[in-house]
């Protein structure tokens, strides 16, 4: 069984991607505009939503991380109900990752050594969205 997060954004869903695409190292995402779905005769797709992200799927150290932006007009709160958690054995890259989602957003806690993880912290990135870092490994402490 898998559990993917679905993030909205109120129209900068391709932003978002790309910047994560670039923190995690992922490969090209699959990205499908409102724009690009198939003719339904029952609804036009309004002009300036065409641009819009409809679906992107980015893969995350292994995990599918899927993304779309709203229609203009509907109810958008920023990335407040949603916090994602990175575990990594490979502490190297978890404080590589660390350090460039922090870029532009809010260090909540610094990665540091807890009773649970040699490295953990939180950063609320650019976009509003509230990240988790932990080391998969066992703290010296225990």
């Amino acid at each position: 069984m898998s559990l993917n997060a679905y993030l909205n954004f109120d129209g900068n869903t391709r932003e978002a991607v790309a910047f994560y695409r670039e923190v995690f190292d992922s490969p090209a995402p699959d990205i499908m505009t409102f724009g690009e779905q198939p003719p339904n005769t029952e609804f036009d797709v309004p002009e300036e939503v065409k641009d819009r992200i409809m679906h992107a799927a980015l893969n995350v150290n292994g995990s599918m991380l899927m993304f779309s932006d709203t229609f203009p007009g509907a109810p958008y709160i920023q990335g407040n109900h949603i916090s994602l958690t990175v575990w990594l054995k490979d502490e190297a890259l978890l404080r590589k990752q660390f350090d460039r989602i922090k870029q532009g957003g809010k260090v909540d806690m610094e990665l540091q050594e807890t009773f649970w993880s040699k490295a953990y912290g939180q950063v609320t990135d650019q976009f509003g969205i509230s990240w988790q870092f932990s080391h998969e490994g066992e703290s010296e402490d225990v």
